[in-house]
């Protein structure tokens, strides 16, 4: 284990040197091919010890960015999120018990959000919460049918 702190030194060099060094070009290809995996498992695998979920978070978003492809950020960040949350998909019934594990979810999301599609992801949380998903529902990744359906691609 190392005794570095994953914010010392230049924590984004090495967060790219370590995308590179499992063969991708960028951070989004690394993630891309794990869509399902949240932030700290994309962290973990990069450097259990060196790179946390924040980072990683701040990396796809500095990409989203460069690639005018923020929306479909904000929708990979849904899925991440909803994996986590909600491992079996979206639930029967909205008990007490779901209830939390949706808003855990959606709250999550919304907080990682970047502040330009805030008004949209809150958007979405009130659609899912007045005409759910189907049971069992689980998005693999970010082009889902009903997510691009809520959240389409706007950037040109």
């Amino acid at each position: 284990m190392s005794d570095r702190h994953p914010f010392q030194g230049n924590w984004v060099a090495r967060l790219y040197e370590r995308v590179r060094e499992r063969g991708y070009d960028s951070l989004t290809a690394f993630a891309e091919a794990r869509p399902t995996a949240s932030l700290v498992a994309l962290a973990e695998e990069l450097g259990p010890d060196d790179v946390v979920g924040a980072q990683v978070l701040s990396g796809l978003l500095a990409e989203a960015e460069q690639r005018k492809q923020l929306t479909r950020f904000v929708r990979d960040v849904l899925v991440r999120e909803l994996a986590v949350c909600l491992p079996d998909g979206w639930p029967a019934v909205l008990d007490d018990g779901n209830r939390f594990k949706v808003a855990k979810a959606l709250g999550s999301w919304i907080a990682d959000t970047p502040v330009t599609h805030k008004e949209r992801a809150r958007q979405v949380r009130t659609a899912f919460l007045a005409t759910p998903p189907p049971p069992g529902w689980r998005p693999l990744g970010p082009d889902d049918e009903l997510l691009l359906t809520l959240l389409p691609d706007e950037e040109a």
